[in-house]
């Protein structure tokens, strides 16, 4: 009876999967690390027979496992240069500065992020950065690379070996560590425009539905999508310089996210938050915003409808349902 290998390529450690005959055995349980338990989950619940039926970032037979494992060597080395951004708190006297690091993009995946745990893995464990979903659907490891920012983990890597890539956390913004920026800031700006349903009348919860139209609905798109990476915030001069009292286009994006709902009934109170020199009007429309967001949405457009709201030009309107 044959057993099927499946190899992770995050910390690259081969596994078996056991075929459905072998796997009657309710005691036997498959031990690995962490970051393999979703893909070998699907390992051993899609397997049927030597048939297997597994999504990125897994392999499914021994020869490809073999083959993730070493470079392809017939291809030769593609030797690129990281260029990385480096400050440990734990050494004040010491000025930040940029550390170069030579990958072979042979063994290596697609994607900036796939470098940089490359790095941690074989080169540096003492790299600091943020990272989670590897799908661009966190907005962990936004940072700043060849000048623009960016998701890592949906930011191909330059296949042109004699450019060198540069990394850099987030501009304008304190650092934790190396390319970990803090958000305290942005996170508490969030806060502070209550990104929540809110109703005038108390209601008991379970009693009504908040019901929507289509054409209610269509309104949100372009708005909830939104994964607060603060890469649009951070490319905006007006938030450099007035962080601590411009709201900035991410942030300004959710609320009017909220303002726009149908379903939301203290439209008035929230625009009067926004009333005043800071909030909104440190837009000048320089787009940057929209020109970096790796969603592609357009917050300079959320703005510019804030401030139409704020200015009556237009109205909310009514809903198309009430609640029932």
């Amino acid at each position: 009876m044959t057993d099927v290998a499946a190899v992770c390529f995050e910390c690259r450690n081969s596994y078996l999967a056991l075929t459905s005959e072998r796997r009657k055995c309710a005691s036997y349980v498959l031990e690995y690390p962490f970051c393999c338990r979703l893909s070998l989950a699907l390992v051993t619940k899609n397997l049927n027979g030597l048939e297997l039926c597994i999504s990125r970032p897994f392999t499914t037979s021994l020869q490809a496992s073999k083959a993730a494992a070493a470079p392809a060597a017939a291809e030769g080395s593609r030797l690129k240069t990281f260029s990385v951004y480096r400050w440990n708190p734990d050494e004040p006297e010491k000025q930040p500065y940029m550390k170069d690091y030579t990958v072979d993009l042979n063994g290596c995946g697609p994607m900036v992020l796939d470098a940089l745990i490359k790095i941690k893995n074989e080169v540096d464990p003492g790299l600091t950065f943020r990272r989670s979903c590897r799908e661009g659907i966190c907005g962990s490891c936004a940072m700043n690379i060849n000048g623009t920012n960016t998701l890592a983990c949906i930011s191909s890597i330059d296949s042109n070996t004699n450019k060198v890539t540069k990394i850099y956390p987030l501009p304008h913004m304190y650092i934790v560590k190396d390319l970990v920026p803090d958000m305290n800031n942005f996170y508490q700006q969030y806060r502070s425009i209550q990104p929540w349903l809110q109703s005038e009348k108390s209601k008991k919860p379970g009693a009504e539905q908040h019901l929507q139209s289509v054409e209610d609905r269509k309104k949100l798109d372009g708005l909830y999508e939104c994964i607060l990476c603060a890469c649009c915030s951070t490319s905006c001069p007006s938030y450099w310089w007035n962080g601590d009292k411009y709201l900035g286009p991410a942030v300004l994006m959710q609320a009017y996210r909220w303002i726009i709902d149908s379903r939301d009934e203290n439209v008035k109170k929230r625009l009067e938050k926004l009333k005043d020199p800071y909030s909104v009007y440190r837009c000048h429309t320089i787009m940057n915003c929209t020109k970096t967001c790796p969603k592609g949405l357009n917050p300079g457009r959320a703005i510019a409808e804030i401030k139409k709201l704020l200015a009556d030009v237009t109205q909310k309107g009514k809903p198309g349902l009430a609640s029932a």
